[in-house]
């Protein structure tokens, strides 16, 4: 109100002024004036909305309409209507959500559709979720995509419409093949599925839920998923579900692994006390591991289902309550989680072992060393995109196909999401990416790299020495990256 105030004396004033003058410097003078206002309201309503090192995030603790005869069969029509009724709740959510300035939204684990089915009579309830690392697709968009996508469908255009990534739990089909020694007599899985949409409703993630309690519809996954994606307001998060808290694998290995210093966590968590009630186990994860927890949980107090919460390591935004029959939107803003230092991995790229350092987030300085070898990678891009990078290193002796001693410092697209596929064969990209690598290697004799989509060439801006530093450095690139990297290969004779 300040501000409208403000800008009503400041017009009345410039309103006398201008009297006096001519109409063409009235016209003038009062557009100025309106600009110069918009641009000030904006900064003021930005700032407070989103604060440099800040995020709005939003959970739902969600009472969700049931079917009463779960372990009764039924179409897929009937099952679309009872998940559209829950559906529409997740949209008034999200609007409210919007409204706060929310940037994230997260939603609980069986909130659309329930609980209490059997094998085969969830399945009329199961959508087909595809692999975000194999196929970009945007629901809203490009709906008759795949069948059986209905309630991705609305999920998506709810990111999209509000400009926010949204987290939600599905139940997901997955055919297999016979020959898959682990594939169910009905020839499919399904998954207790977590899926992510960005703010343009494209799937970026999907996670399928590693430990299973009492849940006799689904399957438990061949493999664990580490599942992580990547925001522009704070850079990547990690998911997992409900028990899965409770466990090493996913939940710990991912947090170690991946240095995660914030979590999306649906869950239909029924409180166990006096050691496991939702808000005390969820406050102390977050506590545990210094990171910030975004839970939300069902809201059915009848089945002792409630605690829900946006939790940093210092403070908490919690709802909790046995009485009330309604949930709860809970949105606050709080302080991104910084990893100190970003892990050191190993991967095996060209027959060799890297050692690699994940490229995450808009912007950022990375270094990774290996022997006497450190390599330094400075980076910029205009947008986040649903692509893996990482920076490697490489300082010894190669021994397959000829025995030669290499120093190497790479910039690379990975296969998928997964580090352990950072180094398969790549050939496309569309993330365009300013960089500066450098390493500081032994030798003169330096090769610079630079490949892009398609298998397409491209020239660096400057390559040269620099305190010791060999560097080349790239700025507005014709299309996305593939390959970029510095190589230094110091036997005697050729390369064979």
């Amino acid at each position: 109100m300040k501000v409208l105030n403000w800008y009503d004396l400041l017009f009345r004033c410039f309103g006398l002024v201008c009297f006096t003058l001519d109409l063409l410097t009235k016209v003038m003078l009062e557009a100025c004036c309106m600009v110069f206002l918009l641009l000030f309201c904006y900064q003021v309503a930005s700032a407070e909305i989103h604060r440099e090192g800040h995020y709005v995030a939003a959970v739902y603790e969600h009472r969700p309409i049931l079917n009463p005869n779960p372990a009764t069969l039924t179409d897929r029509r009937s099952a679309l209507e009872l998940m559209s009724r829950n559906l529409y709740i997740y949209e008034e959510q999200v609007i409210a959500a919007a409204k706060q300035g929310a940037q994230i939204i997260v939603f609980p684990e069986d909130g659309i559709h329930g609980f209490n089915f059997t094998r085969e009579t969830i399945y009329p309830y199961l959508e087909f979720v595809p692999c975000p690392q194999s196929v970009k697709w945007n629901p809203c968009r490009e709906p008759h995509l795949f069948s059986d996508t209905e309630v991705l469908q609305r999920l998506s255009c709810m990111a999209l419409r509000s400009k926010m990534f949204l987290v939600a739990n599905i139940g997901a089909k997955q055919p297999c093949e016979y020959n898959d020694p682990l594939c169910p007599p009905d020839g499919r899985y399904q998954f207790n599925t977590d899926v992510v949409f960005d703010a343009s409703g494209t799937l970026v993630a999907r996670y399928r839920k590693q430990n299973l309690y009492f849940e006799y519809a689904f399957n438990t996954p061949p493999e664990v998923d580490h599942v992580l994606f990547d925001t522009p307001f704070a850079g990547k998060f990690g998911m997992f579900t409900c028990f899965d808290i409770l466990f090493y694998e996913p939940a710990v290995s991912l947090i170690k692994k991946y240095n995660v210093k914030q979590v999306v966590y649906p869950t239909a968590w029924m409180n166990q006390l006096p050691l496991l009630s939702a808000i005390e186990f969820q406050q102390a994860f977050a506590t545990a591991f210094n990171i910030n927890v975004l839970a939300a949980n069902i809201h059915h107090p009848t089945l002792g289902m409630t605690g829900s919460g946006i939790y940093t390591p210092l403070k908490s935004f919690i709802y909790h309550d046995m009485e009330s029959r309604d949930g709860r939107l809970i949105v606050a803003e709080i302080s991104v989680m910084t990893p100190e230092h970003e892990p050191h991995l190993e991967s095996n790229m060209m027959y060799d072992n890297f050692t690699l350092v994940l490229v995450w987030g808009m912007k950022g300085e990375l270094q990774v060393c290996a022997n006497t070898l450190c390599c330094y990678l400075s980076y910029q891009r205009p947008t986040i995109s649903d692509e893996l990078y990482a920076l490697g290193v490489f300082d010894g002796l190669h021994t397959v196909h000829g025995t030669y001693y290499v120093q190497v410092c790479a910039l690379v697209k990975c296969g998928g999401l997964s580090y352990s596929t950072c180094g398969q064969e790549v050939t496309d990209a569309t993330a365009l990416i300013d960089f500066q690598l450098g390493g500081n290697f032994s030798t003169s004799y330096i090769f610079p790299l630079l490949l892009m989509s398609g298998m397409k060439l491209d020239f660096t801006d400057h390559l040269g020495w620099k305190n010791n530093y060999y560097f080349m450095s790239k700025s507005g690139p014709s299309s996305g990256l593939v390959t970029a990297a510095l190589f230094d290969q110091k036997s005697k004779g050729k390369f064979t």
